[in-house]
């Protein structure tokens, strides 16, 4: 859609950059922000200071501020190390407060499909970290895509000869779900990942 502003095309159109953001939600953003000019400023200023202050952890590959980040320099159990895909999973871990050991980010999932080879994630760091640390247990996080699944069947298959123990995040039906509305794939992997009580 086309307004007679080339400015506010203009936004309209980096808006609609941002995952999750089409037209209807960028034409809303954008008027809301016309309205407060002093919520424009603010929100310049912090992606502004955050384009230039937020980096990759030199270790786990996480976003931090201070390299390396303050997990992988804190009193965490250095026996676990959790492997998630992308910096926002190892946030979305952080915020349950159900682990306590260190992190490695892959920065992707395997997608030959789409040319994402081994090489191209943080996998090679991630066996290096492995054959130098005293880390007894590998949790790999990935999502449950097919992008997910063959990343952590990779990371499997590389890391068992280093002699790891190598868990998986369960999955299954989600708390407060009723049993009639669970599609029969995951239904199957509940099953199969069932735990004795």
């Amino acid at each position: 859609m086309l307004y007679a502003s080339s400015s506010l095309n203009r936004l309209l159109g980096e808006l609609k950059k941002l995952p999750g953001v089409g037209e209807k939600t960028a034409l809303r953003l954008a008027f809301h922000l016309l309205k407060s000019p002093g919520q424009v400023m603010a929100l310049a200023d912090s992606l502004h200071e955050v384009h230039g202050r937020i980096r990759s952890c030199s270790i786990c590959h996480g976003i931090t501020e201070e390299d390396p980040c303050c997990i992988c320099t804190g009193t965490r159990d250095p026996s676990t190390i959790c492997v998630v895909e992308e910096p926002q999973d190892l946030l979305a871990i952080e915020r349950s407060h159900a682990f306590r050991g260190h992190y490695h980010v892959l920065q992707g999932a395997l997608s030959p499909l789409n040319g994402v080879t081994p090489a191209q994630l943080k996998i090679p760091e991630l066996l290096a970290r492995l054959e130098e640390s005293r880390v007894a247990e590998v949790i790999i996080a990935t999502s449950f895509t097919v992008e997910g699944e063959a990343t952590a069947l990779y990371l499997a298959k590389v890391i068992k000869p280093l002699g790891k123990k190598i868990t998986r995040l369960a999955h299954g039906i989600p708390l407060g779900s009723d049993l009639e509305y669970v599609d029969a794939t995951t239904m199957q992997r509940a099953v199969q990942g069932r735990a004795e009580l």
